[in-house]
Order: C-alpha cells, then sequence, then structure tokens
C-alpha cells in the first residue's frame, strides 16, 4: 500500500537560505500556511572540453615526461605488431567544431550554441507568483504547489508548461537542491522556494514558451540577473 510523504519531509538536501526580493531578511518563524513553489534549475551541461589551463597543461607535460624515464621497454618485435595491427586504406579527415560559434558573435543569448565549455542555465521573462500586479520579471521555471502527490512533480509540470514536453529532460534526484525563503516586496505573504534541477539531454534546440523573454546564460551571467541573491546563488549553482 502507498503511503503518502508527509510534508515535514520536504526539505533542502543542500542548504537553505532566507533571502527578501526587496533587500530585507525574513524572519526566522512562518506559519504553515505559507505557500511552496517548486523552481528549475534547467541547464544544458557544456558541450565541448574545456580549454586546459597552462600551469595545467605544463604539469601534464612534466608528468609524462618523468614516466617515460621509467616505462618498461619492449622488444622491437612487440612495438611492430602492435603499430600494424589496426592499419587501413581508410583515413579520416578531422576536422574540429569551432569553439566560438556565431551566436557567441552576435551574444545570442536565446540560443543553446553559445558558451560550449559552459553550463548554461535557461531564465524566463514575465509574470510569477509573488510579483505585484503580475509585473514581469526575470526567474527560473517555477510553480505554485497545489495538489501534486510529490514536490518534484511540481517542478516537472513547471518545466513542461514552459518547453512543451519533458521528453529531452533529465531531473538530478527527488529531493530540492536548494531552498529559499522569499520575502515579496508589498503586503503579499512570503512564501519558500524549492530548487530541483534538471539537465538538457538529447537536444540542441527547444522551443520555449508561457513567457515574454528567455535567455540560456551561464552562472556569471546569472548573478548580473539577481545581484540582490548572487551569494545565495553562487553557493547553489556548481559552475
Amino acid at each position: 500500500m502507498l503511503r503518502s510523504v508527509p510534508p515535514l519531509l520536504l526539505r533542502s538536501r543542500r542548504f537553505s537560505s532566507s533571502t527578501a526580493v526587496g533587500g530585507s531578511r525574513s524572519s526566522s518563524s512562518s506559519s504553515s500556511s505559507d505557500k511552496i513553489v517548486a523552481a528549475v534549475l534547467f541547464e544544458r551541461l557544456p558541450v565541448v572540453i574545456p580549454k586546459i589551463e597552462p600551469i595545467v597543461y605544463t604539469f601534464q607535460e612534466f608528468s609524462f615526461r618523468w614516466r617515460q624515464q621509467y616505462r618498461r621497454k619492449y622488444p622491437d618485435e612487440v612495438l611492430g605488431k602492435a603499430d600494424a595491427r589496426g592499419k587501413g586504406e581508410y583515413k579520416t579527415d578531422y576536422v574540429p567544431a569551432p569553439r566560438i560559434t556565431e551566436a557567441d558573435k552576435t551574444n545570442d543569448k536565446r540560443s543553446l550554441q553559445r558558451a560550449l565549455e559552459r553550463r548554461l542555465y535557461l531564465l524566463l521573462y514575465g509574470s510569477t507568483y509573488g510579483t505585484p500586479d503580475k509585473e514581469p520579471v526575470w526567474h527560473f521555471p517555477e510553480k505554485v504547489y497545489e495538489n501534486e502527490e510529490t514536490l518534484r512533480l511540481c517542478a516537472e509540470s513547471a518545466l513542461k508548461s514552459v518547453i512543451g514536453g519533458l521528453n529531452n529532460t533529465y531531473f538530478v534526484g527527488n529531493a530540492p537542491m536548494a531552498q529559499m525563503v522569499v520575502e515579496p516586496k508589498e503586503d503579499l505573504p512570503h512564501f519558500k522556494r524549492f530548487f530541483f534541477k534538471s539537465q538538457v539531454i538529447g537536444t540542441s534546440k527547444l522551443q520555449i514558451g508561457e513567457c515574454k523573454d528567455f535567455v540560456w546564460v551561464t552562472k556569471d551571467e546569472v548573478m548580473e540577473y539577481f545581484p540582490e541573491q548572487a551569494s545565495f546563488f553562487n553557493k547553489m549553482i556548481i559552475s
């Protein structure tokens, strides 16, 4: 028999933070009637291997030369057989894809084909819960928890309403990765926002809807969109 999970088990797995949109700190105690919002940190993983820093490359070169001094010497006939294995008439002209794309040159933040060495995160511009008079603001995909069986299902519903489906997504874990207590600017009740991580898989293009605008930004650019919560997101987002 299936048993429902009590609401008290909804906790942050990494850390929690109490922050206010208007700049003031929220009180430590909150009523049980506070609204709960499930938000999604939707990320695109790096597409290419980042460039090696010069000091790291120097160390790797030194380590290779050091190991070469003590490597085992095999007879030439053994090495000759190994070199001959796998040779054929075929040849492949490999041309690496450029690291700097057209989206990078034009600073097109609506494209997934930018900042290929970095992780990108989806931000939406539009009205969301907690904003007075439905004023459009930048925010992550999110939804107010209603009667879903779990908080993750609420987060999945929030992301699905934005991209139209979850076929090209992967949710990392069932528990939230972070928690934020938000106090709105005006006479609105404060609420708790739980963040779930999800990743783009199997595609390089998504149709984004249910918003006035959207961007795919790096961690550093996220801080520019949320200067008041920069410290919180700096801890929550890895890179």
